[in-house]
């Protein structure tokens, strides 16, 4: 099926603002692959995250910063043949990106970033307690090696 490789910074960031979840993969210091689904924000060609500040994810990312990124929007399944299971694909468009995680410690930061991850779900302003944004672990990568691609059998 056709893909067709998506260069322009708006129709880019319209996939980025269109999907609802990121996988975030890692590696550990034995080698080992970690994937976890993540809700984000995004602002300026950068990806803030946030969680627990403890656990594996976070042991990780403490040792080896180094991530890839991907997400997809615009499921739909389509088919040549009903019959035929080798004709079944599914269209979609989705971002792959890597970059290194940035911890974020300055408290307006912190919450500068919380907004944006808010913001990507649902709209309105937010307050937040004092200690939860302190205790939270905010974190940002900043994309690089971008790719955006249109797969599927209706590309447009």
């Amino acid at each position: 099926m056709p893909t067709v490789w998506i260069t322009d910074k708006q129709e880019q960031e319209d996939i980025i603002r269109n999907c609802d979840s990121c996988a975030m993969s890692m590696v550990d210091t034995n080698g080992d692959p970690y994937v976890v689904m993540m809700n984000y924000g995004y602002e300026d060609d950068v990806i803030y995250f946030h969680g627990d500040p403890n656990g594996r994810k976070m042991d990780i990312l403490k040792e080896n910063p180094k991530i890839c990124i991907t997400m997809s929007t615009e499921h739909s399944i389509y088919y040549q043949n009903e019959k035929v299971a080798c004709s079944y694909g599914m269209n979609y468009k989705s971002i792959v990106a890597d970059g290194e995680v940035e911890f974020v410690e300055d408290y307006d930061e912190k919450v500068k970033a919380l907004n944006l991850i808010m913001a990507q779900y649902v709209e309105g302003e937010f307050d937040y307690n004092s200690p939860a944004v302190k205790q939270v672990a905010v974190f940002k990568v900043k994309l690089n090696n971008l790719k955006a691609k249109n797969f599927g059998r209706f590309v447009r």
